[in-house]
Order: structure tokens, then sequence, then C-alpha cells
């Protein structure tokens, strides 16, 4: 019987894998920084941000994402990004500002506005 429970949940597995759902390494990530809109002044900033972020070298993803911020104020992604790396850094009033920030640059991204971390800091 038991061989049998473990089987049913080896198929599972495997049809959720063929089925394209997400690998197990990207389960429980959270959210995730958001690109630059083409050509803003922000855009190499937030790149090389991401590259740190998604290497967990939070401190330089920070520098990065302020910098973008200096260089285009009125993007809202670069306010959204600053917003996770200060999250996830624990400073969740200065995040609470950049997300407030990001929401109101950010009315026709729909990444931003149904964002649920973006949510629970900003309350509606």
């Amino acid at each position: 019987m038991k061989h049998v429970q473990i089987m049913k949940l080896a198929l599972m597995v495997v049809s959720l894998v063929l089925a394209g759902s997400p690998s197990w390494a990207d389960m429980g990530k959270g959210p995730t920084p958001l690109k630059a809109m083409a050509g803003s002044k922000a855009e190499k900033h937030i790149t090389e941000g991401i590259e740190h972020y998604d290497k967990g070298h939070l401190d330089a993803a920070k520098k990065h994402f302020t910098e973008a911020v200096q260089a285009d104020p009125q993007s809202a992604e670069a306010h959204y990004d600053v917003a996770l790396v200060l999250d996830k850094m624990g400073d969740h009033h200065a995040a609470a500002e950049h997300f407030k920030k990001a929401q109101a640059l950010g009315k026709d991204n729909p990444e931003i506005q149904t964002s649920e971390i973006l949510k629970k800091h900003v309350k509606m």
C-alpha cells in the first residue's frame, strides 16, 4: 500500500513538472524586482541591481536600485525595486515609502498595482 502512495505522489510531481509548473528552486522565492521601462534613465542601474538581487547581494542591489531612483525619480519600477530590497533587509518603514511612490507612479503597471507585497506595506 505504501508503494502505491509513493507512486501516486511521484506521478503527481512528474505531471506538474511536465505541465510547466515552476521549478522547485523557484517555489517560495517571493516577489522579484521589475525591469525598467525601455529607454528609462534607470534601465542600466535596475539591470545591475537585479543581477545582484538574484545573487543575494542585497547591499549592492540596494546601491544600484537607489542609483536608478536618482537617475529617474519618476520610474515606478525603480521605486518598487528599492522597496523590495529594503523590505528584504528589514527596513519596512522605508520600503513602505518607496512602495507608495511606486504605486502612485505606476498606475499603468499591473505588476505594481497587483503586487501582494506592496499591498501589505501600503494599507489601501
